[in-house]
């Protein structure tokens, strides 16, 4: 039980907290969209940021943030290239950006094992800056999306009827896709860049089952994300498992159980 006391289990804490309630107030039109797996896309970005920065002896975190915000403009790009095949502009970032992560790999230099804590999150050696920028990262995601939140709400519903009406679609979904990125970048060391499109995605994925609109959506998915971080901190603290993936498997029980008691109150 001491470890629940420790500096570094308090940041992972608060780190975790912090991405909880950010994650699924994005993850959320992502979801509406069908852009879910621009979660995956932007972590394998954000990991070739994170090699890039170990080689040049730069704060890895950093990098991987500049990293995905250039993917994120480049996912826009392409999204207007091939208006028809919208998801080809996540296929493509996501290949060049496992190719350029493997090739940064390869430059090898002592710093694979660094970067592999990144791949599967490593919550427990979250540093004050580190929890300094999820916190700044955090505070700047929930006041664009509640000053914003109308116009989002529209352009998740439907797109052409929101640029009829006279907002600036183009504008709007390079938002959404950069905050998606400031969040992926600052999330791949909580829970690994391999399992981080889970908290933009199972959340909402639960909430969906129960909910009755979507300002309820949000909040339960919120809860959801909070409740599975908190609960997987505490069972890997206590029983010394992986963090990162007790948080997932946290949220997809909870995801299975909110199925199974929604099915068995229809029957």
């Amino acid at each position: 039980m001491d470890i629940l006391f420790s500096d570094f289990f308090q940041r992972a804490i608060i780190g975790g907290l912090l991405i909880g309630l950010a994650a699924p107030l994005l993850g959320i039109f992502l979801v509406l969209r069908r852009l879910s797996m621009i979660g995956d896309t932007l972590a394998h970005v954000s990991i070739a940021g994170v090699a890039f920065g170990f080689i040049m002896n730069i704060y890895p975190l950093a990098m991987g943030l500049v990293f995905s915000i250039v993917a994120a403009f480049g996912i826009e790009k392409l999204r207007k290239a091939y208006k028809t095949y919208a998801e080809l502009s996540i296929a493509i970032i996501m290949s060049g950006g496992v190719a350029l992560a493997t090739f940064l790999f390869s430059q090898g230099k002592g710093f694979n094992l660094n970067v592999t804590s990144y791949l599967f999150g490593s919550i427990y050696t979250l540093n004050e800056l580190d929890v300094y920028i999820v916190g700044v990262v955090t505070l700047f995601v929930v006041g664009v999306v509640f000053f914003l939140f109308k116009e989002f709400f529209l352009l998740s519903f439907d797109e052409d009827a929101a640029g009829v009406s006279g907002l600036p679609t183009r504008y709007l979904n390079m938002v959404i896709t950069v905050l998606t990125a400031l969040v992926i970048s600052v999330s791949i060391k909580i829970v690994g860049a391999l399992l981080v499109s889970a908290l933009l995605t199972i959340p909402v994925a639960s909430s969906l089952v129960v909910s009755k609109g979507f300002k309820h959506t949000l909040i339960l998915a919120v809860i959801y994300s909070e409740v599975a971080v908190v609960a997987g901190l505490l069972i890997a603290g206590l029983y010394n498992y992986a963090p990162g993936a007790t948080i997932v498997l946290s949220l997809i029980a909870m995801l299975v159980l909110t199925l199974g008691v929604k099915r068995s109150f229809r029957i």
